[in-house]
């Protein structure tokens, strides 16, 4: 099989599988089966091309001309590849624990909700393989439409109006500034193609760079730098596995990922340098670091929604992958590129964790998990495991990511970024210690009356048990064997290990 028949299958696959979900509604056990072979489908063709790709190979694809010299194209690249290595392989363990969850707690609507998370799959690969910016705007629309019936899932008032705030946000921002910035890209170049080093060096300089830079960063809206987050913990009140969707496999991947690949081939490092008109970014993002790290602070001190928490650090976290590549040097952007892996398993192991504990105990607030480690240690000792990276420790895949943001912060003399670094992880550290200290070292409270006794309880059911555990695996594997994915981001940089 050519490489460039694997790009097009992977594209096709997720869509095949939602059409044979659809048929087979009426038989759950058979369309739990196919969401499986699927996804396992998938990561067979994706893993397929990580060779070719480190070898050097970039294969291209052309589906549709839509105006001449502009075309419908998929080229595989190394970053791109690292994207869509993470949503192939999360993918099966999220329908794995998506059976167990969606069953465990009785969901209506289950053959919708396994047919859009495919076509979500379908269009987080359309993003990560995208060849031009107007392929990226195209996938990138389609994967906010496509998961905005997942954020509505449970058709509540809540469900609604988060559902609305999510399309709103994230539509306005891409028509209003994504869409802008491409356009004048292509007026400013005479192409939107993705080029090593950029396309914008010799058509644009002084104030105007760093304006399109303003527009496409805020355009992004998935990557959530503030003020442009709002969307996402309105979002929480989706059901865990798509919260497990929105925050580590396909939506907010897409957008950091979407940032850091137009920081690379449509400014180019050089001409981001040599522009003072871009230093905002890397304070934007800073800012967005620290703040929602203080949000997230308060909410576990106040004892709050443990998702909406999660929500919070993740938008801290994807900050991190964008003030890592605003350094401008490639290191810290092999770094940015290594922690949306990194992120990408330790934030769903935190999501799954959440969801195993609504599942089990129906418990969804931080102060009620006093004592929960002992009738839940697998899901806990997960969660203490996503904990761990998510501040950046030993030994979870975290703690790689986060070295090589800082080895770029000491390459650039960018001491600001370094007080960054430290402070936000020792707020990290403030706001997960506690939960597991809590749900493993403190005596569990008596709950109050006969109603929502869940004295009884014990672990999740076994595939959330089961998909929660590879996860936290996948977080420590990370750390001791980070050669794959690091090697990939090396090469999209330009940069030796």
């Amino acid at each position: 099989m050519s490489p460039e028949t694997s790009v097009v299958l992977a594209f096709a696959i997720p869509l095949a599988g939602a059409v044979l979900i659809a048929a087979t509604g009426s038989l759950p056990n058979l369309r739990e089966a196919v969401t499986l072979a699927t996804g396992a489908a998938l990561l067979f063709v994706v893993a397929s091309l990580v060779p070719e790709v480190l070898a050097g190979a970039r294969p291209s694809v052309d589906l549709v001309e839509w105006v001449p010299g502009i075309q419908l194209r998929f080229t595989v690249e190394p970053l791109g590849m690292i994207f869509a290595g993470v949503a192939a392989l999360l993918w099966p363990v999220n329908s794995l624990y998506s059976i167990g969850y969606m069953r465990g707690n009785g969901e209506s609507h289950q053959t919708r909700f396994y047919v859009f998370f495919a076509i979500a799959i379908a269009a987080a690969i359309g993003v990560a393989f995208a060849g031009n910016l107007l392929t990226l705007f195209v996938f990138y629309e389609a994967l906010t439409l496509s998961t905005y019936p997942l954020v509505t899932h449970k058709g509540t008032e809540d469900a609604k109006r988060g559902g609305r705030a999510y399309l709103g946000i994230l539509m306005t921002t891409s028509i209003g500034l994504l869409f802008f910035a491409i356009v004048w890209t292509w007026q400013a170049t005479g192409t939107t193609e993705f080029t090593e080093g950029g396309i914008l060096s010799g058509h644009l300089e002084g104030a105007q760079v760093g304006l399109l830079l303003f527009l496409f960063m805020f355009g992004i809206g998935k990557a959530a730098i503030m003020p442009v987050h709002r969307w996402l913990p309105a979002a929480m009140v989706a059901p865990t596995p798509v919260s497990a969707l929105l925050h580590a496999v396909a939506v907010v991947k897409a957008g950091v990922f979407s940032v850091v690949k137009v920081l690379v081939y449509v400014f180019g490092f050089e001409l981001l340098q040599a522009e003072p008109s871009t230093r905002w970014l890397l304070y934007a993002a800073g800012f967005t670091v620290i703040a929602a790290s203080v949000v997230a602070l308060r909410i576990a001190l106040e004892q709050g929604n443990l998702k909406r928490m999660l929500a919070y650090s993740t938008i801290s976290q994807l900050s991190y992958i964008v003030l890592s590549a605003a350094i401008f040097v490639p290191i810290s952007a092999a770094g940015a590129g290594l922690h949306i892996v990194a992120h990408a398993f330790g934030k769903i192991t935190l999501f799954f964790a959440a969801g195993s504990i609504y599942t089990a105990a129906h418990k969804t607030e931080i102060g009620q998990l006093k004592g929960i480690g002992r009738r839940m240690p697998w899901t806990m000792g997960a969660f203490a495991i996503g904990a761990l990276s998510m501040i950046g420790l030993p030994p979870a895949g975290g703690f790689v990511s986060k070295w090589y943001i800082l080895l770029g912060a000491f390459e650039a003399d960018q001491f600001l970024v370094m007080g960054i670094l430290v402070v936000s992880t020792l707020l990290n550290a403030a706001y997960f210690v506690p939960i597991v200290y809590m749900a493993f070292f403190m005596e569990e409270e008596a709950p109050i009356g006969g109603n929502g006794d869940s004295r009884g309880h014990g672990e999740a059911p076994l595939p959330i048990v089961m998909a929660l555990s590879a996860t936290a695996v996948l977080t420590v594997l990370l750390f001791f064997f980070p050669d794959v994915p690091l090697a990939l981001a090396h090469a999209f940089t330009g940069g030796g290990p």
